[in-house]
């Protein structure tokens, strides 16, 4: 842990050198206030899903880093900005949803941050603010008047995000996504006139709103403010895990189960991992870069994955999620079927892998293939069996006429198919 001169934890640097911190505004300047005094900070998630995913953990590490050490935490969760959408980096609008179906989704991410953060620990207990409080009592003319002046067309124009959306001639952008800038900007004066905020927190795609609000504040209230970005969590690709990929890993375990999220991180490539140590865990970094050198110098390497999975699943799911992704993963792995209960099918069925329930009947392993979604189609299917990459318990099965009997139901009820060695799905025969 990096200590300054008065013995204080130097906030910052820890952040700095665990790789989270993207930009930051006066850094020296802010570095100076959060040691010499506790601080209000916020950071804002707009509710567009029913759940927070993974995306979303580094702005809460964040957040209880600041608070262990006195700091208050507030989350503006978005119930008017929700109603609008950020344009950034977004190809086109985002659907808009009723703002009852808003509100639903707020109580459930209300629940979840509550897992992240202390609310109950004196002044700096977390507090959650719904920005649709003040804007449902603002009318038009105080918009424009009071906020909207500040702001330049020309300079909101330039700004990459809204530049890409403009040059696309078939979609473009509409005025309350151009106007979402404003807003975002507001919330940070608000929060800082009525919660003395003087920090906001975000991903490094909210920049130019950090940026915007900080300016805002400056012309409205002559106050400094700062802003600090955290790196996007980004895949060995490049591109971000986020809700818009094919398969978001959510905090809800009804959504993503212990299991999946489990795999997740266990499957992390090598080129990440470490990285992902350093940002998501406390592990001391000495600590990592000692494990790393020591998989990069041997054969026989000590999984950081591992490491890295057992830690994450904890967070989100606690200890008995995480025994039971670990015995899952143990007997599906190491094709110890036989020391699965009866009892332990049925958890895989409810809180584990992948699942179909299929009436007693006569199926082919191609038409089970593409119920399970483990296949694409007839021809997809045809040639994952010809390649041997089929297995049902544990078995190869290579015979495309291949058709499910009462043999291969455990329990007279459960069947294991695999693709590969990493894609389940469990079959219950009712």
């Amino acid at each position: 842990m990096i200590i300054s001169k008065n013995n204080e934890i130097n906030l910052i640097e820890v952040l700095k050198n665990r790789n989270i911190i993207n930009q930051i505004t006066d850094k020296n300047n802010l570095k100076n206030i959060i040691t010499e005094k506790k601080i209000h900070l916020y950071c804002g998630f707009d509710p567009t899903a029913d759940s927070l995913h993974i995306g979303h953990l580094i702005p809460l590490i964040v957040l209880r880093y600041f608070q262990k050490l006195g700091h208050k935490p507030i989350i503006l969760l978005g119930g008017a900005t929700g109603l609008i959408g950020d344009p950034s980096f977004k190809l086109q609008e985002r659907k808009k949803q009723p703002i009852y179906l808003i509100n639903e989704w707020i109580n459930k991410i209300s629940l979840q941050i509550k897992l992240f953060l202390d609310f109950n620990c004196g002044s700096n207990s977390a507090l959650i603010v719904n920005n649709y409080d003040w804007f449902s009592k603002m009318n038009v003319l105080f918009f424009l008047k009071k906020i909207g002046k500040y702001f330049c067309v020309n300079q909101m124009m330039n700004k990459e995000s809204i530049k890409k959306r403009i040059n696309k001639n078939t979609q473009g952008i509409s005025f309350t996504e151009f106007s979402y800038n404003l807003l975002q900007s507001y919330d940070f004066a608000y929060l800082n006139k009525y919660f003395n905020v003087i920090l906001q927190i975000g991903g490094s795609d909210q920049w130019g709103h950090i940026v915007s609000g900080i300016d805002l504040i400056k012309k409205i209230h002559k106050q400094q403010v700062f802003g600090l970005t955290h790196k996007l969590i980004t895949k060995n690709d490049g591109t971000k895990f986020g809700k818009t990929e094919n398969k978001t890993i959510w905090l809800d375990s009804f959504k993503t189960s212990p299991y999946d999220f489990f795999q997740f991180w266990l499957n992390i490539h090598d080129n990440l991992v470490y990285n992902f140590l350093k940002m998501f865990t406390s592990i001391e970094i000495s600590t990592i870069e000692d494990l790393q050198k020591s998989n990069d110098n041997s054969i026989k390497k000590v999984s950081a994955q591992n490491l890295l999975a057992e830690h994450m699943t904890y967070l989100v799911h606690g200890e008995n999620a995480l025994e039971s992704a670990k015995k899952i993963t143990d007997y599906i792995f190491y094709k110890k079927l036989n020391y699965l209960s009866k009892n332990d099918f049925h958890m895989l069925l409810t809180n584990g892998i992948n699942n179909i329930i299929l009436k007693n009947k006569n199926y082919s392993l191609q038409e089970i293939l593409i119920l399970s979604k483990l296949a694409k189609s007839r021809s997809h299917a045809k040639n994952m069996i010809e390649s041997n990459s089929i297995y049902i318990n544990n078995k190869k099965r290579s015979n495309l006429l291949y058709f499910f009997t009462e043999e291969d139901k455990i329990f007279n009820h459960f069947t294991l198919l695999c693709r590969g060695k990493k894609n389940f799905c469990l079959l219950y025969w009712k």
